[in-house]
């Protein structure tokens, strides 16, 4: 979770939303990113699906198998989206996200039944760290 700090502070630094993330593959990180919906003028640009592609990428195929996503924010449905079809193995959260949280929060989707799926999820792992870099970039601009 620390590395995926790191990824959000790089957010942070170019006036993104600071989320960051990481893919590890048996112990080892094969993708790192950072939200760049505003640099890329693109709204699917979320650290998640960034350091899915990344992963994606490395690995020479689209199934993501005995891979887990570290995240610093709880993921949105479309990255929820994203890692179920990438066949993501475990999810570790770091702040919850109330208002567009897809594990839980507003919605739960890694518990529908109708995908399939098993994802094992923790969540809070330096929630406070990741919540703190958040409170700063939204303080910055009200």
């Amino acid at each position: 979770m620390r590395q995926a700090l790191t990824q959000a502070q790089l957010a942070l630094d170019s006036g993104e939303v600071p989320v960051g993330a990481l893919i590890v593959r048996n112990g080892e990180c094969i993708a790192r990113a950072f939200n760049q919906t505003r640099s890329l003028h693109d709204p699917t640009a979320h650290a998640e699906v960034r350091a899915l592609q990344k992963a994606a990428q490395a690995l020479g195929n689209e199934r993501l198998l005995d891979c887990t996503l570290i995240c610093t924010l709880e993921p949105c449905v479309m990255c929820v989206g994203a890692l179920i079809h990438a066949r993501i193995n475990a999810l570790i959260i770091g702040a919850n996200e109330p208002k567009t949280g897809a594990c839980g929060s507003a919605f739960d989707l890694l518990s529908d039944p109708a995908h399939g799926r098993k994802v094992d999820l923790v969540k809070g792992v330096l929630a406070n760290e990741s919540a703190a870099l958040l409170r700063q970039f939204f303080s910055s601009r009200r």
